[in-house]
């Protein structure tokens, strides 16, 4: 099984597929599925790489994809590009539910077939991957009661322990986050960009341990992730670069995101050698990896596997849209290590841009805001696409 995306399984990078719909389930053979679905159809479709491109079973089992993730976006797309939901909103309409209601059924019934899809990828890392993602209603990201409530009745819905619930990175989400894993919650925490949130979201994190281990709960079972988001941070800050417009600024155009996430995984190492993770660790605890989201480059300028090669290192996940993750297996230039040899000079990318007039806190403050109402447009789209589709069901 060579290939790059082995290689970068071997560097110590989890492959994970940024994407989640029925049709790459269909067919995995690990879920009864829709029953409008033949038996043969569940053989055949998630096996093949036509639709939305290839069954989460084969790329598990020929890809190296060990985990999941999703959000509002993708389901939307989900929903819209496929008739296999036709049955299950039926009976959604049949039973008068709300649109909220059908949006939570419906998103939770592909996440919880899809971890059964990966729960061998599970088992076989005991615990670490085999994980998939669903995202707590983004029009709640700023009501920290509310994240809390509602991703304790998304764990208790799909009823898979190689779940994730994704909270976002906001101020209220960062209690939101130490409540969650405080309840033995697995937590992907979602939309970070700025090195300074970050810290904040691994203090919440460890306060999040502490707390499930005086509950009582198994620390050995409870895992995080923490998605540093990636090429948005390069959209905004050379879009500031070229309105600037002096040979030094369009000199650092497509710098900035690699050195923010190297810088993040600086901060990471840090933490993993600090005091109150080394007690948790002898706990039975599990590190909170860094995960590299929005890894799909925009800008057709650049590699397309950009954020793929600049970004290895032991303990990491990358998240791939499935066409960044076909190139990075075609053509991505894997070595070992591409991250903890350029704290330096990933710290001089940031003091430089600060020197042309780049204001990073201020990019990374646009970004969030943009990300939670991107998320909440998205997550409108999918509800109005519901309603249409109950409406003629």
């Amino acid at each position: 099984m060579a290939g790059n995306l082995a290689k970068l399984s071997a560097a110590g990078v989890a492959v994970w597929l940024d994407d989640i719909s029925r049709e790459r389930l269909v067919g995995s053979g690990r879920s009864i599925g829709p029953k409008g679905v033949s038996p043969e159809d569940r053989r055949t479709a998630g096996t093949d790489h036509s639709g939305a491109g290839g069954g989460l079973d084969k790329l598990r089992t020929e890809q190296h994809v060990v985990g999941v993730t999703s959000n509002p976006t993708i389901f939307a797309a989900a929903l819209a590009g496929s008739e296999l939901y036709a049955e299950q909103l039926h009976d959604l309409a049949v039973r008068k539910v709300t649109v909220d209601e059908a949006a939570r059924m419906i998103t939770t019934y592909d996440v919880r077939w899809a971890c059964d899809v990966m729960r061998p990828a599970y088992d076989a890392s005991e615990g670490t991957d085999g994980r998939v993602s669903i995202e707590v209603d983004p029009r709640l990201a700023m009501a920290t009661d509310a994240t809390v409530a509602e991703a304790k009745q998304l764990w208790w819905l799909v009823d898979r322990e190689n779940l994730f619930i994704k909270i976002p990175a906001t101020e209220p989400g960062l209690p939101a986050i130490t409540q969650t894993l405080a309840h033995g919650i697995s937590v992907n925490v979602t939309l970070i960009f700025s090195l300074e949130r970050y810290r904040a979201v691994m203090d919440a994190w460890l306060t999040g341990l502490e707390q499930a281990k005086a509950n009582g709960h198994d620390l050995t079972k409870l895992e995080s992730v923490a998605s540093f988001f990636v090429s948005r941070v390069d959209t905004e800050v050379d879009k500031r670069l070229e309105k600037i417009g002096t040979p030094e600024a369009l000199a650092l155009r497509g710098k900035a995101a690699v050195a923010n996430a190297r810088l993040a995984y600086q901060a990471f190492l840090e933490v993993a050698g600090g005091e109150r993770w080394a007690a948790l660790k002898a706990a039975g605890a599990r590190p909170q990896r860094p995960l590299w989201a929005s890894t799909g480059t925009k800008n057709p300028d650049y590699s397309d596997v950009l954020y793929v090669d600049e970004l290895i290192a032991p303990g990491t996940v990358n998240t791939m849209p499935e066409k960044t993750m076909r190139a990075a297996d075609d053509h991505s230039a894997v070595s070992a290590d591409t991250i903890t040899t350029h704290f330096v000079e990933a710290q001089q990318v940031l003091d430089d841009l600060r020197a042309v007039g780049v204001d990073m806190d201020d990019v990374v403050e646009v970004l969030e805001t943009e990300g939670v109402e991107k998320f909440e447009t998205s997550w409108t789209e999918l509800l109005d696409g519901i309603a249409a589709k109950l409406e003629q069901a």
